[in-house]
């Protein structure tokens, strides 16, 4: 069971059909960690839906490991299949949310923002 910890920050980011959460939390001692959590709607066989959840619990400590390494594979990526952005639609723009559950609307989402 997992414990309850106090949500700092949450950007939630709508791309296709995906959504994908990134909540800043506490831990016991006060620091902060990050969780990534990808949502995906899969329809059952009756016509009902289910969400299908994978989440990444990412620690401070591992804060400049893991952004070398994503950024590192999205150099990658852009340097052998550049991509060509199309016109944005509704469904990939990102809200963020703080804690005083204001709302505002992005069109790009940079993970050199982990740091």
């Amino acid at each position: 069971m997992e414990d309850k910890k106090e949500g700092v920050y949450s950007k939630v980011v709508r791309a296709g059909k995906r959504t994908y959460f990134f909540d800043v939390k506490t831990t016991k001692s006060d620091d902060y960690y990050l969780t990534i959590t990808e949502s995906k709607k899969r329809f059952n066989d009756d016509g009902t839906f289910t969400f299908q959840k994978h989440k990444i619990f990412l620690y401070r400590e591992d804060f400049d490991k893991f952004n070398e390494g994503l950024k590192d594979v999205f150099d990658f990526i852009n340097r052998e299949k550049p991509y060509t952005p199309q016109p944005e639609t509704e469904a990939s723009s990102t809200t963020t949310e703080n804690n005083s559950g204001e709302n505002s609307s992005f069109s790009n989402v940079e993970f050199e923002d982990l740091k």
